[in-house]
């Protein structure tokens, strides 16, 4: 049995494992290939996202507006981004969907894809609307909760909260233009003091 199982390992990792003149290069290439990966993940502080800090949607300029909106906002003293903005029902479905949502977002921000004016989408819809009623259910009343849960009293068709609520908490806020002077926490710098100290020294030489 012992054999049969060295055999079998040895197959597989005959396969896997390059031959001895291409070792050396792959093992350069692989390291490249994770410190590259590691680089991706500081520079784009990729370990926020686990938290809940509303500091973390800043880490793309394209939501300030968002961020000082929401900071001046009523809901800037009671609620962080995620509770309005993520699935609460449960620690799975809020990690994946954090998970599905910020890789879109990566993606988009890094390929520049993002449009002039933001919108939110489905999923998204979803979530907010599930968390204004979480938050604010003994407030909604019966036949308001009926149309806002998609039997609308007059023509039974969907509603959202912010059909009426438009301007909470984000007011209009339209694009980056909306608000040229918002006040938004500084991102850390990437380049490392010393580094910069070099640039600095060698441009003056």
């Amino acid at each position: 049995m012992e054999s049969i199982k060295k055999n079998w390992f040895t197959k597989v990792f005959s396969h896997i494992i390059p031959p001895k003149q291409w070792r050396y290069p792959i093992i350069v290439l692989a390291g490249i290939f994770v410190g590259l990966g590691f680089y991706v993940l500081y520079i784009s502080n990729a370990f926020s996202y686990l938290s809940d800090n509303p500091k973390t949607c800043v880490n793309c300029h394209v939501m300030n507006p968002q961020y000082a909106t929401w900071e001046r906002s009523s809901h800037g003293r009671v609620a962080m981004c995620n509770d309005c903005h993520v699935p609460q029902n449960n620690f799975i479905s809020k990690y994946l969907f954090k998970a599905s949502d910020g890789l879109r977002h990566a993606t988009y921000f890094t390929m520049r894809w993002e449009p002039q004016v933001i919108q939110i989408k489905e999923d998204g819809k979803r979530a907010v609307q599930n968390n204004c009623i979480r938050c604010h259910s003994n407030l909604i009343h019966p036949i308001a909760l009926r149309s806002i849960n998609n039997n609308n009293v007059e023509d039974q068709t969907e509603r959202y909260c912010w059909n009426c609520h438009r301007e909470t908490p984000h007011g209009r806020v339209h694009s980056l233009s909306s608000t040229p002077y918002a006040r938004v926490p500084q991102l850390a710098p990437l380049i490392p003091e010393w580094m910069e100290k070099y640039i600095s020294s060698e441009r003056k030489n």
